[in-house]
């Protein structure tokens, strides 16, 4: 962690630029992959993620902890945003041992997400991929890992984790 000190270390003016330009990224981009989801498939952004999360698993399960802590979601979020897949069709929540709930998608489930896929990427290659050159797409991701670590130390190795969803 960064020492205090009695004068706060005030950004340079290009600092500052560039800062500006980070919150306005975090504040613009989720809105508009939101809508892009909501418009073309019915779903929000934390929907389809915690879909495309239980896709990745190889036998489609995780336990509800572990997907909470890949979505960062709060459990009462994830519980309600399972809860609506759960009534689509696209979920079921499964109790396995010691009070341990799996979510499991369905292939219900796995069939949305297959058919939401294509217009997400399209626009997450619109609005991202595409307007930057292979170079400055890995300072980015680079960068953003560098961040997330500071912030959730656990985060980057867990997204990148393939647990079988077994409690």
């Amino acid at each position: 962690m960064a020492e205090q000190t009695s004068e706060p270390r005030w950004l340079t003016d290009e600092q500052l630029r560039q800062w500006k330009s980070l919150l306005a990224l975090m504040m613009a981009l989720p809105p508009a992959l939101d809508a892009q989801l909501k418009r073309d498939s019915g779903l929000n952004s934390f929907e389809y993620h915690v879909l495309a999360r239980l896709s990745d698993q190889p036998a489609g399960k995780l336990r509800m902890s572990e997907l909470s802590a890949y979505t960062q979601g709060s459990p009462s979020r994830l519980s309600h945003a399972v809860a609506r897949l759960e009534r689509a069709g696209w979920i079921e929540r499964h109790s396995a041992e010691a009070r341990c709930v799996n979510a499991h998608l369905t292939e219900a489930g796995r069939r949305k997400l297959v058919e939401s896929a294509p217009a997400h990427v399209h626009e997450v290659r619109r609005l991202v991929i595409d307007l930057l050159t292979p170079e400055q797409l890995d300072a980015l991701g680079e960068a953003a890992r560098l961040v997330v670590s500071q912030i959730e130390p656990d985060w980057i190795n867990a997204m990148e984790r393939h647990p079988a969803g077994d409690c």
